[in-house]
């Protein structure tokens, strides 16, 4: 058993706006050459936000409305969650505050701002954010989203996995970028429910292990702090619900090194032509280090987003010796 449903997954997607949904799904030929396995690429980076987040804010924000619950929200974020929280919330009418820590991305606390989010740096990490958003919501009364934990994160991720169950071609595996853990859980609950024989397998930074190293071990594991440049997965602690879901869904957790994430990052750059975020790059990574696994199958993965700076893509990528 688990929190997730798919009956919600599917009236999820009734009302996620257009921009996000039916996003890019096709066999890339020269990543696949590359690689040695047939890689589809799900690309989640084609919206205002460039990233898969949309989905689950989208979610979230419908069924406030629906309940006619709080017209304000706030969130902690490394960046792409309280971008797609300002961008639907702006959309939708509700006033929206983010908690983010001092050391986040620049360049996504700058489009936080922009896209109508009031911002709050914290000094810390970002469970410290965290602990102030979470402070927030009970002096305003403000909605705490909380990603992972909130199903509704969970459950509008998981329209990605409905749309890969209608590929014309058969998965034996979809490969996960994992941080706390909605797109490893929604992807997964709603792709096996049409196709149970697709293994669901996620993929964590060495540096950032923490829902990795739970769910192998079965319980919560603490750690310590994340050290990668894939801030988008970069939690430190695992939500007990959502270890629980993961180990129902999911088939496996494997680990990649700093060095795989950019490599992974310059094939897709040089073989799809597309720029993506290192949180984005870790399926391919995965592929790169475990070349015997993966030779001769199909493989999907998820590419969630491509808020990177460019000075950052240019040294990993572009002028790496």
């Amino acid at each position: 058993m688990t929190r997730l449903n798919i009956k919600r997954i599917e009236d999820a997607a009734k009302h996620i706006d257009a921009v996000f949904q039916n996003t890019p799904q096709y066999l890339c030929p020269h990543l696949s050459k590359a690689l040695g396995c047939g890689v589809v690429l799900k690309v989640e980076t084609l919206n205002p936000v460039r990233c898969f987040k949309g989905r689950g804010t989208e979610t979230v924000l419908a069924n406030l409305k629906a309940t006619n619950g709080p017209k304000s929200v706030v969130c902690a974020s490394a960046g792409n969650l309280g971008q797609a929280l300002a961008y639907c919330g702006s959309n939708r009418g509700f006033d929206v505050t983010v908690t983010v820590s001092s050391t986040a991305n620049p360049l996504k606390i700058e489009r936080m701002k922009a896209l109508g989010a009031t911002v709050v740096l914290v000094e810390g990490q970002i469970e410290e954010a965290l602990n102030v958003a979470i402070e927030h919501s009970q002096k305003t009364g403000a909605f705490l989203v909380e990603d992972s934990k909130n199903i509704d994160t969970c459950e509008g991720a998981g329209t990605i996995g409905l749309e890969l169950a209608n590929l014309p071609i058969s998965l034996d595996s979809v490969l996960i970028s994992l941080g706390a853990g909605a797109m490893a859980t929604g992807i997964g609950f709603a792709l096996k429910s049409r196709h149970p024989d697709t293994r669901v397998l996620c993929v964590q930074p060495q540096n950032a292990p923490a829902l990795s190293r739970s769910y192998l071990a079965g319980e919560v594991v603490d750690s310590g702090p994340p050290n990668t440049i894939a801030d988008g997965v970069a939690g430190r602690y695992t939500i007990p619900d959502v270890l629980t879901d993961m180990l129902e869904i999911v088939d496996d957790a494997l680990l990649v090194k700093e060095d795989s994430i950019i490599e992974g990052m310059r094939l897709l750059y040089e073989c799809s032509g597309l720029v993506v975020e290192p949180a984005a790059a870790l399926g391919v990574a995965c592929i790169l280090e475990n070349p015997d696994r993966f030779r001769g199958q199909t493989i999907a993965t998820v590419l969630c987003g491509a808020n990177v700076a460019p000075r950052d893509f240019e040294n990993w990528v572009i002028n790496r010796e």
